[in-house]
């Protein structure tokens, strides 16, 4: 809305280098949106600065600035338009409670800025988080086609987020305000080591140093309702005033870093997208495949009845399983002190893994090593039953699969730029289908996908559009102030 600072120059240099979109231009709309204001409101005294923000947003990167009047954003006035009405639930907390109506004006007028402009990509800040969550769930309640990117709050050097209503603090009151993160960061901190934050407690302390409190709350940060048990990551936010000035911040409380589970069909590209998302976005690949397969390899080196539980489980007994990942992002897989990361690939392998997968005893020795190693969090994992038995609790559980005809084609390059022979492609088919038969009936852990999870079917899509497509799903589940991008 203009009086532009350093978080919206971050707002404008983040989209330079975003993925595989590579903008024509960025343009950066000013626009003080009279319907998001409240009678009683500063909508008349709000900061106007337009020469300043031409000169910040053309050193910042943008291609153009455009600030239209309230007559082309509206023809014929703002009250003579249609307006969307936020569902009640996303702002019935927060600060939806205590300004009625205005994130109703928030999503008019930045569904008409998408329907005047039709850009690729809006770029928006997390400083408002609820203002973010909602403008989400309009993109894609309506099918908009546009991408949404959420960059990470930015502070000035004292540690208060950036904000247009900034400028209307005196020095001493600035650093009265200086309560609110500060209060914040530590409760964040309290989180981290296991201990409750108190609401009450940091209301307590605001209002002793001068601030009026107008909410803290504690909500899911997905959904923006009451925390439920399970869920990991939570918004502690709060609005105070300090004077006549309305103040806004937040910070999110977890017990872990992110998971993030994704599950499916044989064939499904899981690994190759699975191993380039970890990459893109710093998170440990755990590739659960991988460690069937190597057990599968290991019984067929001891020429074992894959179907024996009682031999099957002696040869677990002193396993040694490693998962090493190198800085290209490479997997290196040792079984019992062997580099089986090629051998676990051939179709021999292929045609027992379902039937080792099955076993009770294999499958409670992986999970529960599986499950081990995410107890920090910070990792990645694919296989069949990630997001239902390993990682329940997982921020994110996509279920990325394909067609049948799809899957066996891929099947059918792999192999070949693996060396092995190709069967006919109407056998592969058949092939995939019995596994997914076995995969979805056996009665350990069967193959399904988790009521929680997000479907999404390749078929047609490049892999750095199924990549794109995972980010965009863990950032909506996953702040940047929580897990960073790497190099943003």
């Amino acid at each position: 809305m203009g009086a532009l600072h350093r978080g919206h120059g971050q707002l404008i240099k983040s989209v330079q280098g975003f993925g595989s979109l590579q903008p024509a231009a960025v343009l950066v709309s000013v626009f003080v949106n009279p319907l998001q204001f409240g009678p009683a409101e500063d909508f008349d005294s709000y900061p106007r600065d337009l020469d300043a923000d031409c000169e910040l947003a053309s050193r910042s990167g943008a291609s153009a600035l455009w600030a239209p009047s309230v007559d082309q954003v509206f023809p014929g006035g703002a009250s003579s338009q249609f307006r969307i009405q936020v569902p009640s639930h996303l702002q019935a907390n927060l600060c939806g409670a205590t300004r009625p109506g205005h994130f109703d004006g928030v999503v008019t007028v930045v569904a008409r800025l998408l329907a005047l402009v039709r850009p690729e990509l809006l770029v928006l800040g997390e400083k408002d988080w609820q203002q973010l969550v909602i403008l989400r769930h309009l993109v894609a309640q309506l099918g908009l086609p546009v991408r949404v990117h959420g960059v990470a709050t930015v502070r000035d050097d004292d540690g208060l987020a950036c904000s247009s209503r900034n400028r209307y603090l005196r020095t001493q009151q600035r650093q009265q305000a200086l309560a609110l993160p500060q209060l914040l960061a530590r409760a964040a901190r309290q989180s981290q080591d296991g201990r409750a934050v108190d609401l009450d407690e940091l209301r307590s302390a605001w209002e002793q140093l001068g601030l009026e409190v107008e909410y803290v709350e504690t909500v899911d940060a997905f959904n923006l309702q009451p925390l439920h048990a399970g869920r990991k990551l939570c918004l502690l936010a709060a609005a105070v005033r300090c004077g006549e000035t309305r103040l806004i911040d937040h910070t999110f409380l977890m017990s872990r870093q992110p998971i993030v589970a994704i599950d499916g069909p044989a064939g499904a590209g899981k690994s190759t997208v699975t191993r380039a998302f970890a990459e893109r976005l710093g998170l440990l690949y755990l590739d659960t495949g991988a460690m069937y397969r190597a057990v599968t390899w290991l019984i067929q080196q001891h020429d074992v009845d894959a179907h024996d539980p009682v031999a099957v489980k002696a040869i677990l007994e002193n396993l040694e399983l490693e998962l090493e990942s190198s800085q290209s992002g490479a997997q290196t897989v040792r079984i019992n002190g062997h580099d089986v990361t090629e051998a676990i690939r051939s179709p021999e392998v292929t045609s027992s893994v379902s039937v080792v997968a099955a076993q009770g005893c294999v499958r409670k020795a992986l999970t529960a090593q599986q499950q081990r190693m995410g107890l920090r969090g910070g990792l990645v994992a694919e296989g069949r039953d990630i997001g239902t038995a390993v990682f329940p609790d997982a921020e994110l559980k996509v279920f990325l699969t394909a067609s049948s005809a799809e899957r066996a084609r891929r099947r059918a390059l792999d192999l070949n730029n693996r060396g092995f022979p190709v069967p006919d492609l109407a056998e592969l088919e058949t092939q995939i289908e019995e596994r997914d038969r076995m995969d979805s009936t056996r009665e350990v852990a069967p193959l399904r996908q988790a009521e929680d999870a997000t479907e999404v079917i390749s078929d047609g899509m490049s892999i750095e559009e199924v990549i794109e497509t995972l980010i965009d799903l863990f950032r909506v589940q996953v702040p940047e102030e929580v897990w960073p991008t790497p190099g943003s």
